[in-house]
């Protein structure tokens, strides 16, 4: 089977941590891609380092894509992809722009491109028994994600799933079926998703 990989497109409270632990717990070979963050907030699943490295790594063309959010600068260096594929490992990616979904799938392995969703509700819901600090910066992400859909709407994805309707276990292994299935990535119904 050729090198594959996984991206996690979605909102914030989407489910994509705990359906990165389901997948992992599935299958050794899967692993978080730990993207390189500069700046404030959480530390955990991030590379720390600094806003001049990442420009750096951009001007040397090894950053697939980046982004600022949450006043903090995050990328995804192509370096890291190489070697967590070279090792025989399973990159999951999570993504909060359809550009950088679209950037990190020309990298040349098989991705399965997820769209996970929940309602507004759901995310409010899950932020805040997380216990996240950040709530309303996390809503107002929720609503940049569902304008970023419908900005996109014939984007190509190779599943949606509803995470309020469906648990993390069997989203984990819809994913890795879709995954040995080669399931290519189609333009699917943003609209009647996002409402």
């Amino acid at each position: 089977m050729s090198p594959s990989g996984v991206i996690l497109y979605g909102p914030p409270g989407s489910g994509k941590d705990t359906i990165t632990a389901e997948l992992s717990a599935l299958r050794p070979e899967f692993v978080l891609f730990q993207r390189l963050k500069a700046g404030p907030g959480r530390t955990t699943g991030y590379r720390l380092t600094t806003s001049d490295h990442i420009e750096e790594l951009a001007r040397a063309g090894e950053v697939l894509y980046r982004n600022s959010r949450y006043d903090a600068e995050y990328a995804i260096d192509r370096g890291e992809v190489s070697t967590l594929v070279g090792s025989g490992r399973i990159p999951v990616l999570h993504m909060g722009q359809v550009v950088g979904a679209r950037a990190v799938a020309a990298f040349p392995i098989d991705w399965v491109r997820v769209l996970l969703w929940c309602p507004e509700d759901v995310t409010r819901q899950r932020c805040r028994g997380r216990g996240d600090k950040d709530l309303e910066a996390r809503l107002k992400v929720w609503h940049e994600t569902r304008q970023d859909l419908l900005d996109h709407a014939a984007e190509p994805w190779s599943l949606i799933i509803r995470t309020d309707d469906v648990s993390a276990t069997q989203a984990a292994h819809t994913i890795d079926e879709a995954r040995m299935a080669g399931a290519p990535a189609e333009v699917r119904d943003i609209r009647g998703l996002v409402g």
